[in-house]
């Protein structure tokens, strides 16, 4: 088991990559990006110097994409996020593979990203093209020698499994999220387990509460003050033999707040393993 942390590939700090991950003396880390016009690769030959002049190794390329605004709520979140809008797909298709041959370049085993709100209904129109969607980005990083890995949360665990049965490309996993399925009342994490725990590769170490209301996301708080009861979670995992990284996102503004509960965090996580 390794602690890492989810580190922004900011262009303020290009000339030090991984200064976020040392600080806390962490040796991993989840490297995210949401502009595709910065999978190039003059950025990955930095990325490579970098982490090996720091140690810091890249667990997972977290891939964003473009197009179109982005709404993290029940209201407009369905219609803007992921591989489910369609005027949005194609380009959307493109960008997720650019940032596959990103992490091919630096030696990154995998791509993440959120799929989007996939419909639970297997009759809906646009339950095949999305699955087929995704099933062409799975297939462009299995030829690259990349896993594709879902980020829960907008699904629930039974779709996640399906699309995973479907799509068979055999280099897809789960970055599981636990907060996230209860912050968009997908799913409780511990019982998420016995649905897709065969697939789990990675964590996000996150916390979080469910939805008050219908169009809102739950809050998203520091870890052990939610409802994802962690050391019953890790328990869990620990008897499924999961030897992933534990990759921290504490989503609040950088600064010290957020180093705090990150030192915290990695404390309690050594902990709550042994």
């Amino acid at each position: 088991m390794e602690i890492g942390v989810v580190n922004g590939m900011r262009k303020d700090r290009e000339d030090a990559m991984f200064a976020h991950v040392q600080q806390f003396g962490l040796k991993v880390c989840q490297l995210t990006n949401w502009d595709p016009a910065r999978w190039t690769r003059e950025l990955a030959a930095k990325v490579v110097a970098q982490s090996a002049a720091t140690g810091v190794r890249v667990c997972a390329v977290w891939a964003g994409y473009s197009g179109g605004p982005l709404r993290w709520n029940f209201t407009e979140g369905p219609s803007t996020l992921g591989l489910v809008p369609p005027g949005l797909r194609a380009q959307r298709v493109e960008d997720l593979k650019k940032g596959a041959e990103f992490a091919k370049w630096i030696g990154a085993p995998a791509i993440i990203t959120h799929c989007g709100f996939i419909p639970e209904n297997m009759s809906d129109p646009e339950y095949a093209p999305v699955v087929e969607a995704i099933r062409q980005v799975a297939e462009h990083c299995a030829g690259l020698g990349v896993g594709f890995w879902f980020e829960t949360g907008q699904e629930t665990p039974v779709v996640l499994l399906r699309v995973i049965e479907e799509i068979g490309t055999g280099n897809l996993g789960i970055n599981l999220d636990p907060a996230n399925l209860l912050m968009y009342g997908k799913g409780n994490p511990i019982d998420a387990l016995d649905v897709f725990g065969a697939y789990v590769r990675n964590l996000h170490v996150k916390d979080g509460c469910c939805p008050t209301n219908g169009r809102e996301l739950g809050r998203e708080v520091q870890v052990g003050a939610g409802k994802v009861n962690f050391p019953e979670f890790l328990r869990k995992l620990k008897g499924l033999g999961f030897d992933g990284e534990m990759v921290i996102e504490r989503e609040i503004r950088e600064g010290e707040e957020q180093n705090r509960d990150i030192r915290e965090t990695v404390a309690n996580l050594q902990r709550w393993w042994a």
